[in-house]
């Protein structure tokens, strides 16, 4: 018989690691906090900006030069948008 834990049984039996994992959650930071914020996007953003962009019909959405804070408020107004 295996010794091995899952990851939730390992979180389940320390209450350190639940806590931690509750506390994950409380992280995301708002990209108006974010200390790269202003940096250029990333070539993943701007793909999927690229993407989500067509799919809601709101082509103005996308623009090459935004930072990585306002790609990602415009890719979480369209993931609501298209419902992903």
């Amino acid at each position: 018989m295996s010794q091995t834990r899952s990851a939730d049984e390992t979180r389940d039996a320390n209450p350190k690691l639940a806590s931690d994992a509750k506390q994950a959650g409380n992280r995301i930071k708002d990209p108006a906090d974010w200390v790269t914020g202003g940096e250029p996007m990333t070539g993943a953003q701007a793909s999927y900006l690229k993407t989500l962009s067509e799919e809601a019909h709101e082509p103005e959405a996308f623009a090459p030069d935004l930072d990585k804070a306002e790609a990602s408020r415009r890719i979480d107004h369209l993931k609501e948008e298209t419902g992903r």
